[in-house]
């Protein structure tokens, strides 16, 4: 099972930080509509998602929504973003997978997905063919 959930998040992580190379780094303060996050704003969100949900979840401590300051520029958002998936690695990677424990994955990872999502029309906006999602299917 640990084995299972590992190859998910490694499809998850890569094919996300595709999506986030995709878009060029003059294009990261790019929104569709002024009412809504910036494409750089949309994966600082992603990643702090995944460090909340990782907290309160799989490491079952409770905290709240406290997101810091978003990363201003395209390399270190993306360093942002894998170190957030590292740390949920390392949760998984130690957890004994139980019901709540794979719940809170499986939450994280929709939570991923979701705002990944958005990112590649944020891409498709700007005339960006997405990386092929074939190459990250599980």
């Amino acid at each position: 099972m640990k084995k299972r959930l590992l190859e998910k998040l490694e499809n998850a992580r890569q094919y996300t930080l595709s999506v986030a190379n995709a878009m060029p780094a003059d294009s990261y303060t790019y929104t569709p509509d002024a009412a809504i996050w910036s494409f750089n704003e949309l994966l600082h969100h992603i990643g702090y998602g995944i460090m909340w949900w990782n907290e309160n979840y799989m490491l079952q401590q409770q905290a709240d929504w406290n997101p810091p300051t978003v990363t201003k520029d395209p390399a270190a958002t993306k360093a942002y973003l894998s170190e957030c998936f590292d740390a949920l690695q390392q949760s998984v990677e130690k957890a004994t997978p139980d019901e709540k424990i794979i719940d809170g994955f499986y939450a994280t990872l929709d939570h991923v997905t979701h705002h990944r999502g958005q990112a590649t029309v944020y891409l498709r906006c700007k005339g960006i063919t997405p990386p092929d999602y074939s190459e990250y299917t599980y």
